[in-house]
């Protein structure tokens, strides 16, 4: 099929289609009442590097006494299917009366007729097919479009001098950029403006959505100044941000620029190598790099490339047309240049297709004698797959050498945990032999001489004689009481289980640091047999007033800082000395929260329970000693029948009014929900709505032991949250909830916001009641100066026998009767000879050195007490 001037070309899934008008072929066809519409499906040969023909179709249209032409052609979406399909309009003019009617090319080759419509004018100006299918045209400085759901030309009420851009915008759907003629201010004065403001004014871009017929601001597209110069318009790029709409597009400028606009601002411009550009089209190679193809007038044709700035890459002259489009099946897209060839009439005889980096087709070349470059590449090929299989055996020896590594370090952190269980229940640890644990160089250190420490594995690498040794660190059994704990239990809450120890308060208040560990009892080689859990504090006093949690807490910001070196004491957590009035006022109860569901896949778990702390021990002269002790506080048994039976289940029932819970049901909810405390004010009204939401909407009623705290019984979510409203005066008050997780807390806050007046505010807290945490910043600061004070005694304790002797001939020096000293020229050197010594002695104690385990354990000291300090300053503002 030889090529007319009739001809169009379309880029579609990777095939170029080619429409031609013709006349039937068979004799008794060939009248002038039929035409043909014929669509040859023509595919890239990645063997041949030529196009063949996929296949074809063709649309048989009556003729008679009329003229009809292709006006156009595009790619569309179809609305009935969301299916983009090609488009192509038809024109059939016959006498006085114009008709055209639009076609759909289905992938059998079947043109569909969509709709038509009937003019009497000739379409000639800015003709867009977009969605729908639908199109659209100017006429006469109007804008008229028509769909296929409607069939009937509409008009849009504006005025423009030319149509730049039509497509999609997120939001908008079908939006038309053009250019009209500025809408001058109304109190404005055209003949005061100045020769800048009427170039500006003089005409403006405006944006036009077909589906909600309204108009978009021009400014968000490009500065009005460039409407005057800008012929043709691609958008690569538009969202909502903060419901402003984003756009970055490329123009292309009567005066041969380029130009790169984001957000309504220019920035980038190319100078274009040839005249009269007319349209832009983008292309997004394999190398992720954005191309713009820009067809001129001319019949030249360039390619700008946008990396750091807008360059041209490459330019060509003679050609016909440039489709884009993945038309080697690489996944990317390339540039197809149709050349002019009066030479060869034949279809894609003569073209190029280009990404301007690895992909570089074109007809004229033999790529089937191209031998050496073949044999070339099939070498490059092995080389490649050699040095691949290279880097995977590589990389599988490392994989084998961490999995041995990893193993290595179960197995010790295993016997390590032995030990310790061992070293608590003050039982004698047997250490595998050479054969069953080969410990490397990082694990072969054996502590040696402490007898209850006895065949632990120090984990310590190439440090020898560590400053704290975990024999001066932990105490033995005999250094605690015989009856520490009051009781031990556990619970069971959702997907959680919650161990907790009572502590008998005289232990208690020498503690600091508290936590507690869980360690299965049971001998697994193939899993760790400690249970990753979450240590909490919870305080309930005598009078019940209030309910004090005290989970990990967020380190402040600017104090973020690993300062022990050697334990894995947990700094973050609350404060643990309180004033004489709150400690003094019951026992502390310490709490362990771990996941349910691993457990139960052991069907019967014993667990042992350790208690990890620092005990304060007094002496007579007022200093503190810390030392670090683990204790056995016993064991749990569980099993899934027991979980299943409800055993430990928590039980809060309404009674009277009442929630039955027990003390252990309380402590275990309060231990697996998060604390968040909200401070609630009103100027113009007293906060009464607040008890009433709780006891009404909320459903809510206090325990028995602590009336001032409230249980949920509401049905859904928030069941099982536990509310504290404490008031400060009628119209101030602190609400403390307890809840599982945020959804929670944000349906408790949006169902109180709507009973609260308007004039409310409600403003979170960090944590902890203002008073309480005046009380622990007072303990703090005095902890903290009694560190510094110890330090400098120590000091001075260790400095005291070098100074001594100093101070000695330091008062003969002063008894000694200076005028005798002075009259004699003996007596002066005497004299001079020992103020020089005084000197020297004075400057030594000024540089009295300490040892550096001594130093480092000073050190960090001082920084716990400033950082525990530093912590409730932060939490106090």
């Amino acid at each position: 099929m030889l090529l007319g001037e009739q001809d169009q070309f379309l880029s579609y899934n990777g095939e170029v289609l080619v429409f031609q008008l013709s006349k039937p072929k068979h004799a008794e066809e060939a009248d002038d009442k039929t035409i043909n519409l014929c669509v040859r499906r023509m595919v890239f040969n990645r063997d041949t590097k030529l196009f063949v023909q996929k296949s074809s179709g063709a649309f048989s249209m009556g003729a008679s006494h009329s003229k009809i032409e292709m006006i156009c052609c595009s790619c569309t979406t179809d609305s009935r299917t969301g299916i983009i399909l090609p488009c192509i309009l038809m024109k059939k003019k016959k006498r006085n009366s114009i008709k055209y009617f639009l076609l759909l090319l289905h992938s059998s080759n079947q043109f569909e007729p969509s709709f038509y419509f009937k003019l009497d004018y000739e379409l000639k100006e800015d003709i867009r097919l977009f969605a729908g299918p639908s199109l659209l045209w100017r006429h006469a400085n109007k804008l008229f479009y028509i769909s296929s759901n409607t069939c009937v030309v509409q008009s849009a009420p504006v005025h423009l001098s030319c149509v730049v851009w039509t497509g999609e915008i997120v939001g908008e759907g079908t939006v038309v950029l053009g250019i009209r003629t500025a809408c001058l201010p109304e109190t404005g004065d055209p003949g005061g403006l100045s020769v800048s403001d009427r170039a500006i004014w003089g005409s403006e871009f405006f944006g036009y959505a077909v589906q909600s017929q309204k108009f978009l601001s021009g400014t968000c597209f490009m500065p009005h100044a460039y409407s005057r110069v800008v012929s043709s318009v691609y958008i690569c790029r538009s969202e909502r941000l903060r419901k402003q709409l984003r756009i970055s597009l490329v123009a292309i400028t009567h005066r041969n620029q380029l130009i790169w606009f984001q957000n309504g601002a220019p920035k980038g411009v190319c100078e274009l190598p040839y005249e009269k550009p007319c349209s832009v089209t983008p292309a997004l190679t394999s190398s992720r790099d954005l191309l713009f193809a820009v067809s001129f007038a001319t019949g030249n044709s360039c390619v700008v490339q946008r990396r750091d700035s807008l360059q041209v890459a490459s330019k060509w002259q003679k050609v016909e047309r440039v489709l884009v489009d993945d038309f080697i099946g690489s996944g990317s897209e390339q540039l197809l240049l149709l050349f002019k060839d009066d030479s060869n009439t034949d279809v894609l005889s003569t073209f190029k297709i280009t990404d301007l980096g690895e992909v570089n087709y074109a007809s004229g070349i033999n790529y089937k004698h191209d031998v050496p470059a073949a044999e070339g590449l099939q070498e490059n090929g092995l080389l490649t797959v050699r040095a691949l299989e290279t880097r995977l055996q590589a990389g599988w020896t490392s994989v084998r050498e961490l999995q041995q590594h990893l193993g290595l370090q179960k197995r010790v952190i295993l016997e390590s945990c032995r030990a310790l269980i061992d070293l608590v229940e003050e039982r004698t640890h047997i250490l595998p032999n050479s054969k069953q644990v080969k410990c490397g160089r990082w694990a072969r250190a054996l502590l040696n001489s402490a007898k209850p420490f006895e065949g632990l594995v120090s984990l310590w690498d190439d440090v020898e004689n560590p400053p704290d040794s975990l024999s001066k660190e932990t105490s033995s059994a005999s250094e605690v009481p015989e009856h520490f704990t009051e009781e031990l239990w556990q619970r069971v809450v959702g997907d959680s289980l919650v161990v907790g120890v009572k502590l008998t308060e005289s232990f208690y208040l020498s503690l600091s640091d508290v936590s507690l560990s869980l360690v299965m009892d049971q001998d697994f080689s193939a899993i760790s047999p400690i249970i990753k859990c979450q240590s909490k504090i919870i305080k309930l006093n005598k009078a019940f007033s209030a309910l004090a949690v005290s989970p990990s807490q967020i380190e402040p910001p600017p104090k973020k800082m690993k300062l022990d070196l050697h334990s894995k004491s947990d700094l973050r957590k609350e404060f643990p000395k309180r004033s004489s009035r709150i400690q003094l006022d019951g026992a502390k109860t310490v709490t362990a929260v771990t996941s349910l569901s691993p457990l139960l896949a052991f069907h019967h778990v014993c667990c042992v329970v350790l208690l990890h702390a620092s005990k304060q021990n007094h002496q007579n002269d007022g200093l503190q000693q810390s030392k670090k002790i683990s204790v056995l506080c016993g064991k749990i048994l569980l099993t899934l029948e027991d979980i299943s039976n409800g055993r430990y289940s928590i039980k809060m029932l309404r009674d009277n009014n009442y929630c039955t819970g027990s003390m252990e049901d309380i402590l275990a909810v309060l231990a697996v929900s998060v604390r968040f405390s909200f401070q609630i004010v009103s100027c113009d009204c007293t906060l009464t709505p607040v008890s009433s939401w709780l006891l009404g909407e909320m459903e809510c009623t206090p325990f028995k032991e602590c009336q001032d705290n409230v249980f949920c019984h509401k049905a859904g979510n928030v069941h099982g949250t536990i509310f504290n409203w404490a008031l400060k005066n009628p119209f101030e008050g602190v609400l403390t909830i307890f809840c599982r997780n945020l959804t929670v807390l944000f349906q408790c806050l949006h169902s109180l916001t709507r009973v609260l007046p308007p004039s409310c505010s409600v403003k979170l807290l960090r944590s902890g009641s203002k008073a309480v945490l005046t009380e622990q910043l007072a303990l703090a600061l005095e902890k903290e100066m009694l560190t510094l004070k110890n330090s400098l005694l120590l000091k001075e304790t260790k400095a005291g026998n070098s100074l001594t002797w100093g101070n000695e001939s330091g008062k003969k020096i002063s008894n000694a009767p200076l005028a005798s000293l002075l009259d004699t020229e003996e007596g002066v050197q005497q004299f001079r000879k020992k103020l020089q010594k005084e000197r020297e002695e004075s400057v030594q104690s000024l540089n009295q050195t300490l040892n550096g385990a001594l130093y480092q354990k000073t050190a960090l000291k001082i920084a716990e007490a400033q950082l525990s300090s530093d912590m409730i300053v932060w939490r106090l503002a």
